[in-house]
């Protein structure tokens, strides 16, 4: 089987870790976004994922070459010269997405993380035998998304509603499909939405159905979400494999340790934070609903929350951090500095503290 992951452009939403990689490979509980995804497609037997990107592709290749072999996958990418939208990609790869076998493909939107039921989708996919179906997720305000009208016994989609006014169900798009082939044929080379074009004609043509999908679903496209999936994500792996959280006097919580950082005595760390790896936690640490990613510092006393330290970058001590600070790579805030949501560029050092939520250029 095959897969298409929809990557385009530049992430401007998760600034400024996307300043330093495009957004697919920023990590999320310890990894790439994107492997998390492409893990979960081998699990099912996908042989080749097809990256649709407008935007450094030989960054994502050379990144995703040492994956390939690791995971025994095949791994190429389909770019665009301009955005085609969320079907155009899939008419720019129809070479190699219908390789004559009849067989389903998936289309992944890149930011959504989930428990990627894949094995599930694929067998009912072949149950109700129509043209494609699509991941649907339930939300608590769906006037401001599109909402999925589906038949409730058999999850044939009657049609889309785009923010409803009035309340017509509570399923959204969850951007998780498996398309058959012959799905392409309704596809021009041009930009086209998927979601507002295709889709509504083939529930037109009776041909569309949705499946509820089970567990989380959260898209991380940007911080707030990022932290909230971070807690979903770790909720889940709670219930499927307890093994791989920290555990101890110091850890409150679900806590993700790489097992290449060091925590230092008397920290306290949780709920819901992830430490990358080569990371060093000094002593006295206080670390609650925050990532911090690979090679950074943490030093003696500090106290991160609800925020993002990228790559390499160090928090001094007594420093204070919070309210959805996001940390680009390699950016130094010295000791006792207070961040109340600063948005810092790569390769800054803070000096002196930022009291409301500012981008710091």
């Amino acid at each position: 089987m095959k897969a298409l992951i929809l990557v385009g452009g530049f992430g401007t939403r998760l600034r400024p870790l996307t300043l330093s990689v495009p957004k697919p490979l920023v990590d999320f509980a310890n990894k790439p976004m994107i492997l998390h995804q492409i893990e979960a497609l081998k699990d099912v037997g996908v042989t080749e994922v097809i990256l649709a990107i407008n935007y450094q592709p030989e960054v994502m290749l050379n990144f995703l070459k040492d994956f390939e072999s690791k995971l025994g996958i095949k791994i190429t990418c389909s770019q665009e010269t301009e955005p085609m939208g969320t079907a155009g990609p899939l008419a720019l790869a129809r070479d190699k997405l219908d390789d004559g076998s009849g067989e389903p493909f998936f289309v992944l939107n890149s930011d959504v993380i989930s428990e990627y039921p894949f094995a599930e989708l694929i067998e009912f996919h072949k149950s109700h035998g129509g043209e494609a179906t699509i991941m649907v997720t339930k939300v608590d305000e769906p006037s401001k998304y599109g909402v999925v009208v589906t038949e409730e016994a058999t999850g044939k989609v009657e049609r889309f509603v785009e923010k409803p006014k009035v309340f017509v169900g509570n399923k959204i798009n969850a951007g998780i499909y498996l398309l058959s082939p012959s799905v392409l044929d309704r596809i021009e080379l041009k930009p086209t939405s998927i979601e507002k074009e295709v889709f509504p004609r083939i529930a037109a043509d009776k041909g569309l159905y949705a499946m509820v999908l089970p567990g989380f679903w959260m898209d991380i496209g940007q911080p707030r979400d990022y932290i909230t999936g971070l807690r979903l994500y770790l909720d889940s792996l709670r219930k499927k494999a307890p093994e791989k959280l920290a555990s101890g006097t110091h850890v409150l919580g679900n806590v993700l340790v790489h097992e290449t950082a060091t925590i230092g005595e008397g920290c306290l760390i949780g709920p819901d934070v992830a430490i990358g790896p080569g990371c060093v936690v000094e002593s006295g640490v206080r670390l609650s609903r925050c990532t911090v990613m690979r090679g950074a510092r943490v030093k003696k006393h500090a106290c991160i929350s609800g925020s993002i330290v990228g790559w390499h970058s160090t928090v001094g001590k007594w420093a204070r951090v919070e309210n959805m600070t996001i940390l680009g790579e390699d950016v130094h805030v010295c000791d006792e500095v207070y961040s109340n949501g600063g948005v810092v560029l790569p390769h800054k050092e803070i000096k002196s503290s930022i009291l409301k939520p500012e981008i710091v250029m």
